[in-house]
Parts: structure tokens; C-alpha cells; sequence
């Protein structure tokens, strides 16, 4: 007789994780952290109630590909070419920086000490792993103080966009390294086929979805379309050039982001059907892999450590890279604390070195761990660090003072055009003469 026991386990990660979520939500961390939570307590960590299937590691898979697509597509290309020099810097440190200092700690502890270019690719996965930002807690943090569209904001969440592309190039080497292909030059070949063969298909596709979208962009055959488009895009990567299935579905995002009529249409639509199942599913799968109870005292030890290293890792490489960008100091600890936070992409990033055999899974606890202190400890130094000194310290003498309030203003971007500004000077000359002649006409 067929066993419908998938159905139950099912029910029971979607309830668990959103109950869990809802509880996450109000004391203000992301429902992320819940849905791991859910599977750590129903896993092998706690009660047991929930085990790993073949249906729910395909799709947890699932999962991860709609995620990575969802935030190709939520990508602002726009807001991108306009932060310029400084985010890119800022984002470049930020990745290199948790890569050296993270996947260096992971080699003092499990590879010996001995430079064998196998020890040295593990140990790169792992600083890979805590080299992207989720700043989905940051923006709320800001958002609440009222500094989200400030200078420091607009930076910092151009940073971290930049800072995920940058990881999942990253990933995208590591992956074809990974693939069992010892000779450097041919992975280096895939890998640049790849990214022309991105290039390619993003031209021909983005021409497809922009004339399908001027009179269909509201029709949920195109939201089929991108999600088929999505899924091929996975499996080429994969399968062709032996790159990470999840960075195919991450440049599948990017090539569709500029479909201005069909960018939200299709991006609600992915979130709405990988809210309800896809995504609980590979959060609670990663906290049922997370077995607390056979850690040890060396990967508590690795896991604290592990929590130092990523949290200053981020602050040392996006703060070096504001203070080289002739930011302040405080304004470049605020963009450090700020890249702090670690979240999905992490943990894809490490469920895909598990598969890859790049990961051992007794360290997915530490992992996790890692993941949740940056969570918690992210919104208590950002506040920290913005109740410290002024969001802009520019010099405060004359019309620098006037224009540095009238920045931190909602009517900053007025305020700061030359043509704006001198009809606000101009008007205000006339009325010093009228009080001194009298009443004047307008």
C-alpha cells in the first residue's frame, strides 16, 4: 500500500515553521530564524517528530532555486549603477575579508594545517559561507531609527546587493572547482563559457519577456514562463558547465529584473508559491539536519569562534572599504554593523557545500549557530553604533550646516539641486528687501 506519509510530514513543517516564524516576527527577528528553529525542535535536536525524505530534500532544492530567483529579480539594477565606486568597494571587502578570516579559521581546526589545494578549496567554501549579507533585519533596524534613506542607508543596501552577486561568483568558481575537475585551466574555461553563455541567452530572453510583457504582463502564463525559464537555467548551470544549479537560477532572476511590466508580477507570484511551501520546507530541512546533540566540545569551541570571526570579519572588511571610500569613521562602523547579518544565502551556500561534499554535516550545527547570533547581534550594535554620533558629520560652519539639515531631511534630494537651492537663496534675498523697502508683489 502507497504511505501518504509525506503528506503529514508536509503539514506539519508548514504549520511549525509559521507558527514558529509568527513568534521570531515579534520580537523582531526574521521568520527565517523560526522556520530553523521549527526544525531543530521537531528534528533529531528535540522531539524528532520530523525526518529528512527524499520528497522533502527535492523539494527543500526547489526551495532554494525559487529563493535565489526571487532575489535576482528583486535586484535594482538602477539603484546599482548609481551607488557607484563606493558600494562596489565596500561590497568587494565585505565578501574577501569573511572569506579569508572565516575559511581560515575552519583551517586551523579541520585541515591540519596542510596546504593541499583539497584543504584549500574546503576551507574557501566555508569563507564562503558567511561572505553574503542579509539585510532584511538591518533595514528594519534603520527603518525604525529613521536613518533607511540616509547617505549611510542608501550605501549600505547597494553594498549588500552587490555583496551577493559578488558571493555567488564566488560560489560559481568554488562549485567547478568542487565538481571533481583537477585541472584549473578547463574550470576556468566552463566558467567563463558560462557567464558568455548568461549573456547570450539574457539577450534573447529579456527581447522575449519585454514583448510578451507589453500586452501580457499581467497573465500568469508569463509568471510559467519565468518559472520554466528559472528551472533551465538551474539545470544548465548544474548539468553543462558544472556550476551551483542555484546560481542558474540567480542570473535567471537578474536577466528578468529589467522587465519593468512583469519584474513584480512575476516576483509576487514566486514569493507567494515559495512562502507556502517550497521555502519552509528547505529552512525546516536545514534546522533537521542540524542536530545539536552529537556536537561536541571542538565544535562549540569552532562554532563560538566561528561567531567572532563572522561578525568582525563583516564590520573589518565593509568598514575599511567606507574608510577608504573617504567616509567618516562612524559612518563606516554603521555600514560594517550593518553587513553583519547572516541569513538564506548563507545557509544555501552551505547546504550546496554539503552536497558537494566540500562540508562536513557535524558542522552544519555551527553553521546554523553562526547564522543566528548575527541575526541577534546585528540590531543591537546597529543602534549602538547610530546612537553614537550624527548620521553626516560635515563641517558645520556656514552653508555647509544648512545644506548637511537639509540632507537629512525627506526633502534631501531637493534640497541638494543647484537649481533648487538657488531659488530658495534667490527668494530669500527678495524677501530681506521687501521687509527693508516694503510690501512687494508678487
Amino acid at each position: 500500500m502507497e504511505s501518504y506519509t509525506y503528506l503529514l510530514l508536509l503539514a506539519v513543517i508548514l504549520l511549525s515553521t509559521k507558527v514558529f516564524g509568527l513568534i521570531t516576527e515579534h520580537v523582531h527577528l526574521p521568520q527565517v530564524v523560526g522556520a530553523l528553529l521549527a526544525g531543530i525542535v521537531l528534528g533529531p535536536s528535540g522531539f524528532g517528530v520530523l525526518e529528512s525524505t527524499d520528497f522533502l530534500v527535492k523539494a527543500a532544492e526547489i526551495g532554494v532555486i525559487m529563493l535565489m530567483f526571487t532575489a535576482g529579480i528583486d535586484t535594482d539594477m538602477k539603484e546599482l549603477k548609481e551607488t557607484g565606486v563606493q558600494a562596489s568597494v565596500i561590497a568587494v571587502l565585505g565578501v574577501f575579508v569573511p572569506l579569508l578570516l572565516c575559511g581560515g579559521l575552519y583551517f586551523l581546526f579541520f585541515c591540519g594545517g596542510e596546504f593541499t589545494s583539497y584543504n584549500l578549496l574546503k576551507s574557501a567554501f566555508m569563507g564562503s559561507v558567511f561572505s553574503a549579507t542579509s539585510v532584511s533585519i538591518t533595514v528594519e533596524t534603520l527603518n525604525e531609527m529613521g536613518k533607511l534613506k540616509t547617505r549611510t542607508g542608501t550605501t549600505l543596501l547597494s553594498a549588500a546587493l552587490i555583496d551577493d552577486i559578488i558571493g555567488i561568483v564566488v560560489l560559481s568558481v568554488l562549485s567547478a572547482f568542487s565538481s571533481g575537475d583537477s585541472d584549473p585551466v578547463r574550470v576556468l574555461i566552463r566558467i567563463a563559457l558560462f557567464f558568455a553563455y548568461v549573456l547570450a541567452v539574457g539577450l534573447v530572453v529579456r527581447r522575449v519577456f519585454s514583448y510578451i510583457a507589453e500586452e501580457h504582463w499581467h497573465s500568469r502564463r508569463v509568471a510559467v514562463w519565468a518559472l520554466a525559464f528559472c528551472l533551465l537555467m538551474a539545470y544548465c548551470a548544474e548539468e553543462w558547465f558544472g556550476v551551483a544549479d542555484i546560481t542558474g537560477a540567480y542570473f535567471a532572476g537578474l536577466i528578468l529584473c529589467n522587465v519593468t511590466k512583469a519584474r513584480k508580477f512575476v516576483a509576487k507570484k514566486f514569493t507567494v508559491t515559495s512562502y507556502m511551501v517550497f521555502t519552509p520546507v528547505f529552512f525546516a530541512s536545514v534546522g533537521m539536519k542540524t542536530n545539536l546533540r552529537e556536537m561536541n566540545s571542538g565544535i562549540l569551541i569552532f562554532a563560538l569562534l566561528l561567531v567572532i570571526a563572522a561578525v568582525v570579519s563583516k564590520i573589518a572588511g565593509c568598514g575599511l572599504g567606507g574608510l577608504g571610500c573617504r567616509m567618516s569613521r562612524h559612518q563606516s562602523l554603521v555600514v560594517g554593523i550593518g553587513m553583519v547579518a547572516r541569513g538564506e544565502v548563507a545557509l544555501m551556500v552551505a547546504q550546496r557545500g554539503i552536497s558537494a561534499g566540500m562540508i562536513d554535516p557535524s558542522i552544519l550545527p555551527a553553521i546554523v549557530l553562526a547564522v543566528i547570533c548575527s541575526a541577534l547581534i546585528t540590531p543591537v550594535l546597529l543602534k549602538m553604533a547610530i546612537a553614537k554620533g550624527p548620521e553626516n558629520p560635515i563641517r558645520k560652519d556656514g552653508i555647509f550646516q544648512f545644506i548637511s539639515a537639509a540632507r537629512s531631511s525627506s526633502q534631501a534630494a531637493a534640497w541638494a539641486r543647484p537649481s533648487v537651492l538657488t531659488g530658495k537663496v534667490a527668494r530669500a534675498v527678495i524677501s530681506l528687501k521687501c521687509m527693508a523697502s516694503g510690501p512687494c508683489q508678487n
